[in-house]
């Protein structure tokens, strides 16, 4: 019995810890970023993954090695663990999942790149408030909205 408590558990472990990892690899976890997402660089593709409230990846190719990780430059949500964060994620989701999106790069963030995506024209984050989405993440009010 004690086994099969302990395997479930593990079960629900690694099954959380998958779910948290982005599938998103054209940017290494460590190291710089490919050079054809250098400042100012153009680049678009279909939203094919939504992390959170202002993360996104857009496929600039096929399968996950192809898919470019952004972190919005033009709108700071809050953060997934907050208690609006699922309520934020899903408004991404609507906004942009499966269209596509036309970014220009600014800067890598850790293992992603900060740039602002438009659909249709309109910047990702003037859809968002237009959504009725509410910002409040990491570095909102600290003029870089």
């Amino acid at each position: 019995m004690r086994i099969a408590i302990g395997l479930a558990l593990l079960g629900a472990l690694t099954t959380a810890t998958a779910a948290k990892a982005d599938p998103c690899k054209a940017i290494p976890d460590r190291g710089p970023m490919p050079a054809y997402l250098h400042r100012g660089a153009h680049f678009s593709g279909p939203v094919v993954y939504v992390g959170d409230g202002d993360s996104l990846c857009v496929a600039v190719g096929e399968g996950p090695a192809n898919w470019v990780e952004i972190r919005l430059e033009d709108f700071y949500a809050p953060e997934l663990h907050s208690p609006t964060g699922p309520e934020a994620k899903a408004a991404l989701e609507r906004v942009a999942l499966g269209r596509n999106a036309e970014c220009i790069a600014n800067r890598q963030s850790y293992d992603r790149v900060v740039a602002t995506c438009r659909i249709g024209g309109r910047s990702i984050g003037d859809l968002l408030r237009a959504a009725g989405s509410i910002e409040g993440g990491n570095g909102y009010g600290q003029g870089k909205h």
